[in-house]
């Protein structure tokens, strides 16, 4: 553990601890935020009580925050510090043509480093060991991960994406013990390095750390990454908007970790009617974070989209507190007469039929939004050299209505017909 007298804490100390930094920080959204003071309509933070009524407030959309952003404000009235107080700006993607901007103080982005850090050495990895990366972090909030390599002492290798080639002769030539990228793009290199007969399995790396999509904690398609590689595989994941690597797997491999403890609190919704599900072993739901200690722009109960089961058991490692397995995106979801369908847990399902299928996928939903009639289309990539075989598409239909109670109709598809991605996977296409 980076921090054993902080990861080992029990979590009936450490929700008690969040519940004196939640208490202030409402207090702290009430004096400063006009978003939230307009949101909330609390006469004063005394009125939202502590982390046990949390629920009985209103959740957070990303949209209704984005759209308090102006030309004069791009952050948004809920913006809480002068600027003078912000030291960095990261920004999303923008996929609706227009970033958002996420400003941290100098303490904020302490604490990202912090949580992240701890997520990542869950994993195993030492100070002196290398690692490479293979994010192209630049505006994004993925340079405060690599950061958090610094704080755990690594010799770091960064190589970024697009240049397949070079993060092989980087791994053959400086011999790095772990690896951080997709689980999409470590499963392109598998194909990558087999095509040129490149021995990825028998390299230097011990430890392959994927994160950035879900995906990393699919039975198969770990399985599959790990048979390549030659080495463990575990996951991390995190929220922009809240923190970069807020979670993190140990080697035990049985769920992640809350590395940002004490920075961020979770709970489970029910994303259809946004009702608390409590957060206990076994349970499933919508991941929503509070920031308990942020100064800049801090969220309360903002969803997060990401879906979730929980569990609570004694993690061998000692670290305690629940932990989390993302299965999807609740907005990736499509709901096929009543039964919700997560494109991942498809992929996994199909992957267990390798060596057959390549591993790939794409489901083809027919009509717009998320409620689709079955039969739902899914493309499966056969593996190179395997022909066409009726009987095996419909023995990979079944198996999917027997996992996922789904009715798919199988297309397969030639080794090569789907694109492979070095960042993360599309597994929807309308």
């Amino acid at each position: 553990m980076l921090e054993p007298e902080v990861e080992s804490r029990s979590w009936d100390e450490q929700l008690a601890l969040d519940d004196a930094s939640y208490r202030a920080q409402v207090a702290y959204l009430l004096e400063r935020s006009a978003f939230y003071r307009e949101k909330l309509g609390l006469e004063s933070a005394e009125d939202a009580g502590g982390l046990g009524e949390i629920g009985r407030l209103p959740s957070t959309e990303k949209t209704e925050v984005k759209a308090t952003a102006t030309k004069e404000n791009p952050i948004g009235s809920h913006l809480c510090v002068d600027r003078s107080e912000i030291v960095r700006i990261y920004s999303t993607s923008g996929t609706t043509g227009v970033p958002s901007y996420i400003p941290l103080t100098a303490r904020d982005l302490e604490d990202w480093v912090t949580g992240s850090a701890r997520s990542y050495a869950a994993s195993g990895i030492t100070a002196r060991q290398r690692i490479v990366s293979t994010y192209n972090a630049g505006p994004f909030v993925a340079g405060a991960a690599l950061a958090s390599f610094d704080r755990i002492g690594l010799s770091h290798i960064p190589v970024g994406t697009g240049n397949t080639e070079r993060l092989v002769r980087a791994i053959e030539l400086l011999r790095p013990e772990a690896a951080v990228l997709t689980p999409s793009y470590a499963a392109y290199l598998v194909e990558w390095c087999t095509e040129r007969s490149f021995d990825l399995h028998g390299s230097s790396v011990e430890r392959v750390l994927v994160a950035g999509e879900p995906g990393g904690g699919e039975p198969a398609l770990r399985a599959l990454l790990e048979d390549g590689w030659g080495a463990r595989v575990t996951e991390a994941m995190g929220i922009g908007d809240i923190g970069v690597s807020l979670w993190g797997e140990c080697e035990d491999q049985d769920g992640m970790h809350l590395g940002a403890r004490g920075f961020v609190h979770p709970e489970l919704i029910d994303p259809e009617t946004q009702e608390a599900v409590l957060f206990e072993d076994g349970a499933s739901g919508e991941l929503v974070l509070t920031h308990l200690r942020h100064q800049a722009a801090p969220l309360l109960r903002f969803r997060t989209r990401d879906h979730v089961h929980v569990k609570t058991s004694v993690c061998a490692c000692g670290r305690t507190g629940p932990r989390v397995r993302c299965v999807g995106r609740t907005d990736d979801m499509l709901i096929v007469r009543g039964v919700n369908v997560f494109p991942s847990a498809v992929r996994d399902v199909v992957a267990g039929f390798a060596p057959r299928v390549s591993g790939h996928i794409r489901l083809k939903p027919t009509a717009v939004g998320v409620k689709q009639d079955p039969p739902l289309p899914v493309s499966v990539e056969l593996a190179r050299g395997v022909e066409t075989d009726t009987e095996l598409a419909e023995v990979i239909r079944e198996r999917l209505r027997a996992v996922l109670v789904v009715s798919t109709q199988v297309d397969l598809v030639p080794w090569g017909a789907l694109e492979r991605s070095e960042y993360k996977a599309q597994l929807v296409e309308r």
